[in-house]
């Protein structure tokens, strides 16, 4: 399943990607917004990446107005490696190489066709492990060692 959540900023695109999602036959749970009535990213951003890391969903899609404040607040959860996506390459590659679990679009940023075009290139896209899995650990230690400090959630 995938977890997909925006703010006001991303609403409509959220609901482009939802639709293009159910057409592709891929299982979603939406955790709002369901209007462009303003909200905070960080209450999106974290029970998209809470089902994430608990297992309920395998995936997470999360979108604002550019992306990048969803993305630093998708990134402050604990095993969230969320990577903000503008073009294909970007999206293949943190999947290939980062093995990211969560991707950030900008809604404002990119139209709903190109959004596709990156939501498919990620969930097509293999994590590659090899020498690629040695640096998904070592963002592991950051965070267990940022755990360790008392400065984790």
């Amino acid at each position: 399943m995938i977890a997909i959540g925006s703010d006001h900023g991303g609403f409509g695109l959220k609901e482009e990607i939802k639709k293009y999602l159910s057409e592709q036959g891929y299982p979603i749970k939406d955790f709002g917004v369901e209007s462009t009535a303003s909200v905070d990213y960080p209450d999106v951003a974290h029970p998209v990446c809470m089902s994430v890391v608990n297992g309920e969903c395998e995936k997470g899609i999360l979108i604002c107005g550019t992306g990048i404040g969803i993305s630093m607040a998708a990134n402050k959860v604990h095993g969230i490696r969320a990577a903000l996506c503008g073009d294909c390459f970007s999206a293949r590659m943190a999947k290939e190489h980062n093995n990211a679990n969560v991707i950030a679009l900008g809604g404002r940023v990119i139209g709903s066709d190109l959004a596709k075009e990156i939501v498919n290139a990620w969930l097509k896209a293999e994590f590659q492990g090899g020498r690629h899995q040695n640096r998904v650990n070592k963002i592991h230690i950051l965070e267990e060692k940022r755990k360790g400090e008392g400065k984790d959630e």
